[in-house]
């Protein structure tokens, strides 16, 4: 190792960096993250494919001066090195440590918190404008991916940026597929010729003595841009952008620094937005990520000789969801499966592969993807919607309005519900028990273990209604297998009859409930467990059984409390049943960050150790 990464200890340190050691700074800041990641695991294939990238935007940038917003921002890494933040990369994505995703907080060079796709242009326009309103001077860019412009707020962004009558930078990371066919050398001419800042002077010097001639300058000056635009479109790419009346740049060798650098540079002297198109290569520098950059797209802590992960491979509630939906969709021909730009994360690849005509991959479009499932509902299909909790945020106004209100029968398969770790306040799923539950018509559910899981999805099935099925993140519960009774609609699940307490617990906090129940027998108490099974419709026969023979009820979840399973339990039973006393196991009113899930669970006070506590100390001496 040369040593250069440690010569970077602030921000715009990358100035100080002879050209000739880029290819060497690159190669290091490559090796870095691999091992990095390789220990705590994160992002891999897409912070390697814009190492060059991000090196050509700290070179031209000023930071925190100028504005840097990458889009979902997974891809930060090279950019949290450049600003200084090397020693933090030993706690990346643990509890207390640094953020895989941009955090303002954790650096003033970090714009704008991402974690969702398709958000960067909009965010860099309002920048763009506040500094225009507030004359300052500073370069504002926007990173965005070609996955994130298959999401449709990309679009509502660009329509108004063409409104824009300052300087913008768009990058479009091309790093799957490119937006059209490329024309080889005379594109490069074009581009080259046109970034020269010899051209850039004239280009600005015409239009603005064609301006200057009286009555006819600006009407002049527009037929000849729209003359030169439209041969331009014959020959160049990027007529889609110039469309929508923002500039096309490229595409432009996204690993070759000293072009991106020339570009850029020349880039930020128009005063207009513009596009720069880049291509690169996800995970490039380490052969299992080029070779299979889906694979390493998120990963846990792997060998680095190979590729493979270190942890064993358990049996995940996402996995038997796939088996589960394919096992259905060879009985029933009106099964179709749903997602947006996730088949690997939501576990529909393999239905892909055995049913290509019955999958259908959205790209990045959220509110789509239902309001086409509610289409395909419609029109007699069943169609199953796997997406993240915190993903089908983006879609409740499709929820309501086109799934719900028509009562169709749409099966939600809610993916990584409740805290999912080391992503952070972005991914957590701790809102779509409130979120869903209190929609007319929808039914909302939640397994305690993974063969309820599957009879809940065959429950689903049968179901002639919206309904969706939360599920988390990671290895699914064994326990309890033999303790499985059909599933009643509404209905709860006596687990264990006991006195004083009752535990009523939804989806993954059966668990934890059962633990509690554990540790209070060791203390002389013998407490009810519940599995609630139904959010919405809440069983309220059980509740008021409940409220017979115990002195207290207490309601676990993994969701925020607010609006939660809990709060609609005690709505209830406030009402009917003023006198029980009740405790809610819950998130509190926070954003949850990142760190290893027991270890949240602990901090939150959700763990079972800490539920026994607080039970304990609710109760009078004489209970």
């Amino acid at each position: 190792m040369s040593g250069y990464l440690d010569r970077i200890n602030e921000a715009n340190d990358i100035k100080n960096i002879e050209p000739e050691a880029y290819e060497a700074l690159a190669e290091e800041i490559r090796s870095f993250i691999i091992h990095s990641v390789s220990e705590n695991g994160g992002h891999l294939a897409s912070n390697l494919g814009v190492v060059e990238l991000t090196m050509a935007l700290h070179l031209c940038l000023d930071f925190p001066n100028d504005k840097l917003i990458w889009d979902v921002g997974h891809q930060s890494y090279t950019h949290k090195l450049l600003t200084g933040r090397k020693a933090d990369f030993s706690g990346l994505r643990t509890f207390g440590g640094m953020s895989g995703f941009p955090k303002h907080k954790e650096s003033p060079c970090d714009a704008f918190d991402t974690g969702h796709s398709s958000t960067s242009i909009s965010a860099a326009l309002g920048y763009a404008r506040a500094r225009d309103l507030k004359g300052e001077n500073r370069t504002v860019v926007a990173v965005i991916g070609d996955g994130s412009m298959t999401g449709g707020m990309a679009y509502e962004a660009l329509n108004n940026v063409s409104r824009l009558k300052s300087n913008m930078i768009i990058v479009l990371n091309d790093n799957k597929m490119s937006i059209s066919e490329n024309v080889g050398g005379l594109s490069r001419h074009l581009t080259a010729l046109r970034t020269r800042e010899s051209y850039l002077d004239f280009k600005i010097d015409v239009e603005k003595r064609l301006k200057q001639i009286p009555h006819v300058g600006d009407s002049v000056a527009r037929s000849v841009k729209k003359s030169k635009d439209s041969i331009r479109q014959l020959l160049v790419k990027g007529g889609f952008f110039e469309d929508f009346g923002i500039k096309y740049i490229g595409p432009v060798d996204g690993h070759d620094i000293r072009e991106m650098v020339r570009v850029i540079n020349a880039l930020k002297r128009l005063n207009e937005p513009v596009v720069m198109h880049v291509v690169t290569q996800k995970g490039r520098g380490y052969e299992p990520a080029e070779k299979n950059p889906a694979a390493f797209h998120g990963v846990g802590s792997f060998d680095i000789d190979t590729g493979a992960p270190l942890a064993g491979k358990s049996v995940s509630y996402t996995s038997v969801f796939s088996r589960t939906i394919c096992r259905m969709a060879k009985e029933h021909e009106d099964i179709v499966a749903v997602c947006a730009a996730m088949p690997d994360g939501t576990g529909l690849s393999a239905f892909s592969k055995h049913f290509p005509n019955r999958f259908y991959d959205v790209g990045i479009a959220e509110q789509h993807a239902v309001t086409f499932a509610a289409g395909l509902a419609a029109a007699g299909m069943k169609p199953f919607v796997a997406i993240y909790s915190s993903f089908l945020q983006r879609a409740y106004d499709q929820i309501i309005h086109d799934v719900c209100i028509q009562n169709l029968p749409v099966v939600f398969c809610v993916d990584r519900a409740g805290l999912v770790g080391a992503d952070g306040e972005t991914h957590q799923g701790i809102f779509d028990l409130s979120y869903l539950s209190m929609i007319p018509n929808m039914t909302v559910c939640a397994p305690k273990n993974k063969y309820e899981f599957y009879d809940m999805l065959h429950f689903a099935y049968r179901y002639q209604g919206p309904i969706a099925i939360r599920y988390p993140r990671g290895e699914a519960y064994d326990g309890y297998k033999n303790k499985r009774s059909p599933i009643v609609y509404g209905k709860s699940e006596l687990l264990f009859e006991g006195e004083k307490v009752a535990l009523l617990a939804l989806g993954s906090m059966v668990k934890t409930a059962l633990e509690v129940r554990e540790k209070l027998l060791t203390m002389g108490i013998e407490a009810t467990v519940v599995n609630g099974r139904f959010a919405a419709p809440l069983d309220k026969d059980c509740l008021e059984r409940l409220c017979t023979g115990h002195k207290m009820i207490v309601t676990l979840e993994e969701n925020i409390l607010k609006g939660g399973f809990g709060e609609a339990c005690a709505d209830y039973l406030l009402e009917k049943k003023p006198d029980v006393r009740l405790i809610h196991i819950g998130v509190p009113d926070v954003y949850v960050e990142h760190g290893g899930v027991e270890q949240l669970k602990k901090t939150l006070r959700m763990d079972a150790d800490s539920v026994t506590e607080r039970i304990l100390a609710a109760l009078s001496p004489d209970e």
